[in-house]
């Protein structure tokens, strides 16, 4: 099959739509990389209500009423009685993105502990 500049003028709305769709994925994930390398600069410990929670699956999505009075919508993988005062972390990260999750004494530090290091042995082998 030969390619004729007629072909390729007929396909070049597509081929255009494909590139355009590959540049803004690549343009949007490196947003979520930043917040994810952003280390955390404060944790703040404030008092939230549980207005609603709706979810099916793993996650559950809570409406919470914030002590200041704004909400906001945090997931979590625990059921929470429906107008029961709770502790939230509201998280800042160095590059100012603010997130809210619940307090959790499973942290993935202790849930997926570091593995000791151990120094490393060098064996010196004749074949």
């Amino acid at each position: 099959m030969s390619w004729t500049f007629a072909d390729v003028k007929g396909h070049v709305l597509g081929v255009v739509l494909i590139v355009a769709v590959f540049a803004a994925v690549l343009i949007v994930d490196p947003i979520k990389w930043t917040n994810r390398a952003s280390p955390i600069r404060s944790v703040e410990m404030i008092d939230a209500t549980v207005k609603s929670g709706q979810g099916k699956g793993q996650y559950i999505h809570y409406l919470l009423f914030l002590e200041n009075g704004s909400t906001v919508l945090v997931s979590d993988d625990r059921p929470r009685l429906i107008g029961s005062t709770i502790r939230l972390e509201r998280v800042t990260r160095a590059n100012g993105f603010v997130f809210y999750r619940f307090q959790d004494e499973r942290r993935p530090a202790d849930v997926f502990p570091e593995p000791k290091q151990q120094s490393l042995k060098i064996l010196n082998t004749i074949y």
